[in-house]
């Protein structure tokens, strides 16, 4: 049994465990079932649909194919940290390949899988996160196997499993190695930014530097009294006596995990005319709650990825007490061509 980590894109949302799979890109390939089952001829035909990819990168990324295709095993575990909703998913390979021409997402090389479980990323350590954090689609887990298998029950025998693996690693090239360092600079400070805010701040804390962040942006902010007040911790206004349109009122939720549509409908509920919602938390949101504000022009759902892009541009404004919370400085990383679009 081996341990599997893939990425995919942010755009494919939800789809994969709603479809119970996992996928990768390459449209243009075609079917990997077609091809001889070996790395040459899938870096031969790699570098003839792509001739634009660099020749160093091919080894690595038929390689992917390859695995996929032909390496993957019915009962093999499998660690999808999805980019949407900040989630780690874990999960059982329970079908084999197969080829969905046409795919609307552009991933149609496709796996079944059986989903264990579904988990926020600050469950997990860091280090641990960095792993599955590879810039390679495919990918082995190996040193922290064990942090993400005791989640659904595999902890007593992750340390076997992980020293059983022999599949083999292409070493990655110049490009791949120089934009995983870059990747993984931008994902560790989203997740130290959201670790601090989780587990630094009491809820009511939080509240407050969510007020503050509006003030960074131009508004006045004020921190609601607790009461019966439909979920409403937050009022902002444009102007400092607050009787000017529009009034944002604003809810607070220091969780990782996902918010419902319900939460976001009982926010909508305490409006009046010219006023505003704006729901922000550190997790993401029901698939329901993000049709129900494409639905409601008055809505706005900020989730963690959202609110920490907020942050950062906002830095520079931030009060030092928040800075010392946050602390961060500037730092320039290659910004590579994304490839993203072949995988």
């Amino acid at each position: 049994m081996r341990i599997w980590g893939i990425h995919m894109g942010a755009h494919v949302a939800s789809a994969p465990i709603e479809n119970n799979c996992v996928a990768i890109g390459w449209p243009n390939f075609g079917d990997l079932s077609a091809v001889e089952p070996n790395r040459d001829a899938f870096k031969n035909q790699l570098a003839q649909t792509y001739p634009q990819i660099n020749s160093g990168a091919i080894p690595v990324k038929a390689g992917v194919l390859f695995r996929f295709a032909n390496e993957i095993k019915e009962g093999d575990l499998v660690i999808y940290p999805s980019k949407n909703d900040r989630m780690v998913n874990v999960g059982c390979f329970d079908g084999s390949y197969q080829y969905l021409e046409g795919d609307s997402s552009g991933y149609p090389n496709q796996r079944g899988v059986k989903w264990l479980g579904h988990y926020p990323r600050d469950e997990f350590a860091q280090a641990a996160l960095n792993e599955i954090g590879s810039a390679v689609t495919l990918f082995t887990v190996r040193r922290y196997a064990q942090d993400f298998l005791e989640k659904v029950g595999f902890a007593e025998d992750a340390k076997n499993i992980a020293n059983g693996m022999d599949t083999i690693e292409e070493s990655e090239d110049d490009q791949t190695a120089t934009d995983e360092v870059s990747r993984q600079a931008e994902v560790t400070t989203h997740d130290f930014i959201i670790r601090a805010l989780k587990n630094q701040l009491s809820a009511y804390e939080f509240e407050h530097f969510v007020a503050h962040i509006m003030e960074c942006m131009g508004y006045t902010a004020r921190v609601t009294q607790a009461s019966a007040d439909g979920g409403v911790d937050v009022i902002a206004h444009k102007d400092e006596l607050g009787f000017e349109p529009p009034i944002i009122k604003v809810q607070c939720k220091q969780i990782t995990g996902k918010s419902s549509e319900p939460e976001a409908n009982q926010l909508l509920g305490t409006l009046g005319d010219g006023e505003f919602a704006l729901f922000v938390n550190l997790g993401s949101y029901s698939r329901s709650a993000r049709v129900l504000e494409r639905n409601r022009a008055k809505l706005r759902l900020i989730d963690g990825e959202q609110l920490v892009e907020i942050i950062l541009d906002n830095y520079h404004k931030l009060s030092p007490r928040y800075r010392t919370l946050i602390p961060l400085r500037q730092i320039y990383v290659p910004d590579l061509f994304n490839l993203d679009e072949f995988r």
